[in-house]
C-alpha cells in the first residue's frame, strides 16, 4: 500500500493515503504548531481505532448495537532511550454487550491487526536515495 508523508514546514508533514490527506505536527511547548496528532499519538490512536473495528464488527455479527462503542486509550512513554512507547491501556466500552458474549468479545478485539503486528513486528527498511531516484 503506497503512502506518502511530505514535509510542510516547521515541525508538520501530511499523510497522503489513498486520497486522504492527515496532518501531523508537534505540540507548542515542544516547537511545534499543534495543527495535528504527533505520529505517535496517531500510532496510539490507530491501534485504539483497529480495536474498536474488531469491537464493532463482533457486535453487529452478533445483532448487537455497536451505538456508544468508546475505546478510551491512554500510553506513556519510556524514560531511558531509545525513545518509545513503553506501556498502552486501551479501555473497550461496548453498552450493548452482554455478559455471555465478553469472553468471546474480548478474544476478538485482543487480535486486531495492529496488535497483531506489534507481536510479531515486521521489518523496517529504510533507503536514503537521491532526489532525481524517488
Amino acid at each position: 500500500m503506497p503512502m506518502e508523508v511530505s514535509y510542510e514546514g516547521g515541525d508538520r508533514f501530511t499523510l497522503t493515503v489513498r486520497g486522504h490527506d492527515v496532518v501531523m505536527d508537534q505540540p507548542r511547548d515542544v516547537g511545534g504548531e499543534d495543527d495535528g496528532a504527533t505520529p505517535t499519538e496517531l500510532f496510539i490512536g490507530t491501534i485504539a481505532a483497529c480495536v474498536g473495528f474488531y469491537a464493532e464488527r463482533f457486535l453487529r455479527r452478533h445483532d448487537l448495537s455497536p451505538e456508544g462503542l468508546r475505546i478510551e486509550v491512554n500510553f506513556d512513554m519510556a524514560e531511558e532511550r531509545p525513545a518509545r512507547v513503553r506501556t498502552i491501556d486501551i479501555r473497550v466500552v461496548a453498552p450493548s454487550l452482554s455478559e455471555e458474549r465478553r469472553t468471546a468479545f474480548e478474544r476478538v478485539i485482543d487480535h486486531c491487526t495492529l496488535h497483531n503486528t506489534l507481536r510479531d513486528p515486521p521489518q523496517v527498511h529504510i533507503d536514503v536515495v537521491e532526489p532525481a531516484r524517488a
